[in-house]
């Protein structure tokens, strides 16, 4: 599994002196990280071939937050635990903040995040596809957070799995980019 802290993957270690608890359908257990210096501590839930049902605290999707401001990172981190325990409002609502702190970062300006959103595309270059996301993301966040909109029908795991994915790719094209092409640039002769 990911490790919840430092996001390596790996087979996690049983905690010696423990047992597991078996009943009919699972088997309860605590299982650290293999990585030296993390061995974060976590619960878990597993069916008898050994896949996980669940672990506390959950496994995040994966995401590279080098190069992107900590104040993002922080709010889509949050966007990605939610999601991991199964709360798709709120994960929708932290995926449309993350969209505001982007604006926030870019000085985009405009009184609702639809005009700071249409700032942005004047301010970076995005491909369109992305940037028509962003407002399919804030209108999936606006669903989340306001009873009366119903742009979408549900918010659930598809939603909110296709949301990151999409916000991951517009952080990744705002933040992450200039340095993979620098770095290919730096390769020539």
């Amino acid at each position: 599994m990911r490790c919840p802290s430092c996001r390596q993957v790996g087979t996690f270690e049983s905690i010696p002196d423990t047992n597991d608890v078996r009943t009919n359908v699972y088997f309860l257990g605590q299982r650290r990280c293999p990585k030296p210096g993390c061995h974060t501590h976590v619960f878990v839930v597993c069916y008898p071939d050994g896949r996980i049902e669940h672990s506390y605290p959950a496994e995040l999707i994966d995401f590279d937050s080098a190069r992107i401001p900590a104040k993002l990172v922080q709010t889509f981190s949050q966007a990605l635990e939610c999601h991991a325990n199964g709360l798709h409002i709120p994960a929708a609502i932290m995926i449309r903040r993350t969209l505001e702190e982007v604006c926030a970062d870019k000085q985009a300006s405009g009184k609702v995040l639809r005009d700071r959103i249409t700032a942005l595309s004047n301010l970076v270059v995005l491909p369109k596809p992305l940037m028509e996301a962003m407002h399919e993301l804030r209108l999936l966040g606006n669903d989340a957070a306001h009873v009366e909109a119903k742009t979408y029908d549900t918010i659930g795991d598809d939603e909110i799995r296709a949301a990151i994915t999409l916000t991951r790719e517009i952080l990744k094209g705002l933040y992450q980019l200039d340095e993979l092409v620098a770095a290919l640039r730096a390769l020539k002769k």
